[in-house]
């Protein structure tokens, strides 16, 4: 059941943000919820504050004022949401909660993609196959999982240049 979760937001007052997720994991706890609401979260980002000449960094809300919950939408999970202390009500028209869109969801950064692996590893050598680089070959310096990108090292005018391309515009050589 928990696979057809989706991301709601509910609205507290500013600076209960922490105490509304706790209360909501707390009763979702003690009513054996953890199907219906598996994830609370309060999004935050890290920024370097400075004061005179020290710098520090602190966790800063990135939507202050609301809570962002997993949860299947049901008259009881809706019931423990909406009569948590602190929680004024969801985002959505009226009193419809309105999930968010997978789109929202990734522009927001709740729920990273799942890391693939592209069966390279820095080190190795490729050819290009396809794009404007096509037939140069050169070895592999970094790689990036999330985005699917390879960073490779090829010689040009006898220099070594490193251009960025898909995983899919390279082929191991050898």
């Amino acid at each position: 059941m928990a696979d057809e979760a989706k991301w709601y937001v509910a609205h507290t007052y500013s600076g209960y943000e922490n105490k509304v997720k706790a209360n909501i994991e707390k009763s979702v706890e003690n009513r054996g919820m953890q199907d219906l609401i598996p994830d609370v979260r309060v999004p935050v980002e890290e920024v370097v504050e400075k004061k005179g000449d020290k710098e520090k960094i602190v966790q800063r809300k990135i939507f202050p004022g609301y809570v962002v919950i997993k949860m299947v939408m049901t008259d009881e999970s809706w019931y423990v949401v909406r009569n948590t202390r602190g929680v004024t009500g969801f985002v959505g028209p009226g009193s419809k909660p309105v999930p968010l869109s997978d789109e929202e969801v990734a522009r927001m950064g709740i729920e990273k993609p799942p890391v693939r692996d592209i069966g390279f590893k820095p080190g190795d050598f490729v050819e290009i196959k396809s794009g404007p680089m096509e037939g140069f070959s050169g070895k592999i310096a970094s790689i990036n999982n999330e985005t699917g990108k390879v960073n490779v090292m090829v010689s040009m005018f006898n220099r070594e240049t490193q251009i960025e391309i898909d995983h899919t515009q390279v082929e191991a050589v050898g």
